[in-house]
């Protein structure tokens, strides 16, 4: 092969190194452009979310679109509530924190149950818009079973010791009073079996918890009447039937001890102690 032919291929090959090379560096420099605009694009974009731009907007629109749902008639006409007893209207209307004309869809019923719920007064509360212009409410509210006395504080409570309030009682005077740190766990069972006997229920003032393990009764007209420690609801019951046959809670008696299964002991004013019979019918 002749020098010029050699010289010539060399210089072929040299050309063809440098196109190649031209065109990574033409490629990389396109690359290089694309992934700069690629992290603009990307940081604009997180300084946008960052900076609330996108929630602002996406809320504003959204408003709008509520707007524009009120304006043909998917607007607050009314609050229906049901099932409220106790609860303060006042208390419930702040919570949903929605007045007449509002947008309707602006309105978000699973948010106001959460806030409702937490209402004292409230054991649960079913809410949601009914089309065109309703928001309904439904309560299922505590029952107050006792006034609860401890450390000096009077509480109201239902029948899982939830305190309910512990301000205007006075609507609340005729429920029993329970005493004792854990009264109100040990309360139900004993309002329950109550409940059976009216002739006591009636007349009872106040349940205190004893010792940890049993309650004194106390009756209106002053007498305390000492539970056993099981067995309550048979005693309960021989002391109504006390009661029925010779009127025992009507007498002038300071304590009656219903502890012994087989006999009720009563102390009168004097202080005279003596044994009663469930069943006869002897002045004591």
């Amino acid at each position: 092969m002749s020098r010029s032919r050699k010289t010539n291929a060399r210089s072929g090959r040299r050309r063809g190194v440098n196109a190649r090379t031209q065109r990574l560096i033409t490629l990389a420099r396109r690359f290089g452009i694309i992934g700069g605009m690629v992290a603009f694009i990307v940081w604009i974009g997180a300084w946008l979310v960052l900076s609330g731009t996108v929630t602002r907007a996406v809320n504003g629109a959204q408003h709008k679109l509520y707007d524009l749902a009120a304006a043909q008639g998917f607007a607050v006409k009314d609050i229906l509530v049901e099932g409220r007893v106790n609860t303060d209207p006042d208390v419930l209307l702040a919570l949903i924190n929605i007045e007449k004309g509002d947008p309707l869809f602006a309105f978000d019923p699973d948010e106001a149950r959460d806030l409702i719920e937490r209402i004292a007064w409230v054991r649960s509360a079913h809410v949601e818009r009914r089309l065109p212009s309703t928001i309904y409410i439904g309560l299922t509210e505590r029952v107050p079973m006792a006034l609860w006395q401890n450390k000096g504080k009077i509480r109201l409570i239902d029948e899982e010791g939830v305190t309910l309030t512990d301000t205007d009682l006075a609507p609340f005077k005729d429920l029993p009073i329970i005493v004792g740190e854990d009264a109100p766990a040990q309360a139900p069972d004993l309002l329950a079996l109550l409940e059976a006997e009216p002739l006591l229920a009636e007349r009872l003032e106040a349940a205190t918890w004893v010792g940890e393990r049993r309650w004194d009764l106390k009756l209106k007209k002053g007498m305390t009447i000492k539970l056993p420690e099981t067995d309550v609801g048979f005693a309960l019951r021989r002391l109504a039937r006390a009661q029925e046959d010779d009127g025992l809670l009507d007498k002038d008696l300071i304590v009656i001890d219903a502890r012994q299964s087989d006999r009720l002991t009563v102390r009168t004013r004097p202080g005279a102690v003596e044994t009663y019979r469930a069943g006869t019918s002897g002045e004591l």
